[in-house]
């Protein structure tokens, strides 16, 4: 066995089931989860009709490259949402659909780093998504967590990272809008990346899988491809980003998403891919088509979150501390207590369930950044959301009693 397995750490909602083991919550109140961050609004139902009339398709291989109309597809709409010109994204060459962002994720790591170097590095942010770590430790690499805190506006600051660790960096992860803070990098904080990757030889990895939930209809996340535009790197080289259909579509199990960016990484990822075997079947690449194709859903989808973090916020300011986040469906705020406690003693008494934040990020040299802090995603329709929040008063006013 890959001896590399021994270093994985259980994922956080391993943890989490132990935390509440042995807890019988109050059978009269309901259980509401805001735990995993599941998107729970209905799929649209012109995507799932899609699925259905090409079902027959199944009986056909499908390309690891996929369809020259999926690729033609997401084209357009990186066009379009991120203002680049017309034809900067090239179907050909700078776009492949992926099986979702964590597959896609976890696959490009395997096939970018170089082990034949000296211990080679990944940074990635600190909290971060659990992928970037597990796909760094089983490609051979060691992780390097770069703590996100509030008094940066919880970017990671990458002018803190030593030399010698820039000198074996081989991929840094940036995830924005963040998981779980739901903070945007600005073009400086994109600028800064980018010449850093210059600098040292790295390949810079944006999840950006959350770009299309944010609470300003009129002010969206700055993603890194319309960055590169306008710092005028109009190859992407060394970047590239990964987008899903999970989030912005309601649509996690149809496992549908895209690697775009630098047209030399995605041929070498689209060879590694051709052996992973993991090409998109040609019912979801349809059904992804029309999902990529629509708008109107999405703005609905935003609303619905909006008029959620609307009424949340206002339910539990002054009651926790917290940042109201520029985009996701996150909220992430400090706990009074010691962040599992504050879950294991919300669960117990309210029947709510949260994500101790610590469970999400790594212990570095200036502590824990998740420490004391959960995690709640506002997934859950707006009256479950209200519900949760006026129990967690009730919870976090009990503690002073």
């Amino acid at each position: 066995m890959n001896s590399n397995l021994q270093q994985l750490h259980p994922y956080p909602f391993e943890k989490l089931k132990q935390l509440k083991a042995g807890i019988e919550p109050p059978k009269d109140l309901s259980h509401i989860a805001l735990s995993i961050g599941e998107p729970k609004h209905p799929a649209p139902e012109f995507v799932k009709q899609k699925l259905r009339d090409s079902i027959d398709k199944l009986a056909l291989y499908p390309t690891t490259k996929g369809s020259l109309e999926l690729r033609e597809t997401i084209s357009r709409w990186l066009e379009v949402r991120f203002s680049l010109p017309h034809l900067a994204i090239d179907p050909e060459a700078n776009v492949l659909p992926v099986a979702g962002t964590r597959e896609a994720l976890f696959a490009f790591t395997q096939a970018v780093i170089d082990t034949s170097t000296h211990k080679p590095v990944v940074i990635s942010p600190n909290p971060f998504y659990q992928i970037y770590e597990g796909a760094a430790i089983l490609a051979g690499a060691e992780p390097y967590y770069l703590d996100c805190r509030s008094e940066l506006g919880f970017i990671p600051d990458l002018s803190t990272v030593p030399e010698v660790i820039w000198q074996r960096c081989q991929l840094l992860q940036i995830c924005s809008p963040g998981n779980p803070t739901g903070a945007v990098m600005s073009l400086a904080d994109y600028e800064q990346a980018i010449e850093l990757a210059d600098k040292y030889n790295f390949i810079l990895s944006s999840d950006e899988c959350y770009s299309e939930v944010y609470l300003q209809e009129d002010n969206p996340p700055l993603g890194l491809l319309d960055a590169c535009q306008q710092l005028g790197r109009t190859d992407f080289n060394r970047c590239v980003v990964f987008h899903s259909l999970s989030k912005r579509s309601n649509l996690p199990g149809l496992r549908s998403g895209f690697i775009a960016g630098d047209a030399k990484v995605l041929e070498a990822f689209l060879s590694y891919r051709t052996y992973h075997g993991c090409a998109m079947s040609l019912p979801i690449q349809e059904a992804s088509i029309a999902a990529w194709s629509d708008e109107a859903h999405v703005v609905t989808n935003r609303t619905a979150y909006r008029k959620k973090f609307a009424a949340v916020t206002d339910i539990l300011r002054g009651t926790l501390e917290f940042t109201d986040p520029n985009a996701s469906f996150y909220l992430w705020p400090k706990t009074p207590i010691d962040d599992e406690q504050f879950a294991r003693g919300l669960y117990a008494q309210q029947n709510v369930t949260v994500l101790p934040g610590q469970y999400l990020s790594r212990q570095t040299a200036t502590g824990n950044p998740g420490q004391n802090r959960v995690r709640m995603a506002l997934v859950a329709d707006i009256d479950e959301c209200i519900e949760a929040a006026k129990r967690i008063v009730r919870y976090v006013e009990s503690l002073s009693e």
